[in-house]
């Protein structure tokens, strides 16, 4: 029997796609969510095979949460159920995953339920060009799935082993690379150094050492961060468009 978890802030429509999946033998309900915080939180405790995701969501919406749940070593299916079609049905047109406009009819979720598989990174690359950038950065530790706001990120510095976010006085180690980060948060990290991303938002001014080395100035940081003279340039270009 296949688990499957229902995120959708209508109550009435989670108690409909409930009511349909009692219905069918091969698969049962492990639980509810009414956001993609709470999504992300019950995936790592209950470990459901499929997951029917709304879009429309407030705090995180279901976009934002899928591109979460295919970073995971073990992502369950996801069916999009919602009463939306602006967010581009063409984009959805792989197999690998299912967009079910409301109201859901049973035929249809059953025929979805069987065909859905997991999402592949060329498959979400398409559609995430096409969904606006991430807020939250995921980060899993042995205390579980811990969601942290981009704005509150000041900066990531990388050594040989991992990359860390340093998250409101917090240091957190996150999953994904430098490269990775500086390529989807262009608009508002900088790269300052080969191992540093610092926000752009965070910069409170640049200065140079009686060495001539360049250095970060951070709101929320005491010392002040290297500057390598690849990226010295750059970042004065950034902090003049701060200013301005």
């Amino acid at each position: 029997m296949l688990k499957v978890l229902l995120v959708d802030d209508e109550p009435l429509a989670q108690d409909r796609l409930r009511r349909m999946l009692e219905m069918e033998k091969d698969f049962t309900v492990v639980g509810t969510a009414c956001n993609g915080r709470q999504a992300l939180q019950l995936v790592e405790q209950l470990q459901p095979d499929i997951i029917l995701l709304d879009i429309r969501m407030p705090d995180m919406d279901g976009l934002e949460t899928a591109r979460h749940l295919t970073r995971l070593t073990q992502s369950p299916a996801i069916i999009f159920c919602t009463a939306f079609d602006e967010y581009a049905i063409s984009a959805f047109e792989v197999n690998a995953i299912g967009y079910l406009l409301k109201p859901v009819r049973q035929k249809q979720l059953l025929a979805t339920l069987e065909r859905a598989k997991k999402i592949s990174t060329l498959q979400w690359q398409k559609l995430s060009a096409l969904v606006t950038p991430r807020k939250h950065l995921c980060s899993r530790s042995h205390r579980g799935i811990e969601l942290l706001e981009l704005t509150e990120i000041s900066h990531f510095m990388a050594n040989q082993k991992c990359v860390i976010a340093h998250y409101q006085g917090r240091e957190i180690i996150v999953d994904e690379s430098l490269k990775e980060l500086e390529k989807e948060l262009a608009r508002s990290f900088l790269r300052i150094h080969r191992n540093c991303l610092v926000a752009i938002k965070w910069i409170r001014g640049l200065q140079r050492t009686p060495t001539g080395q360049g250095q970060i100035l951070l709101k929320d940081l005491s010392e002040p961060l290297d500057v390598s003279r690849r990226h010295l340039a750059q970042a004065k270009r950034a902090l003049e468009g701060q200013l301005n």
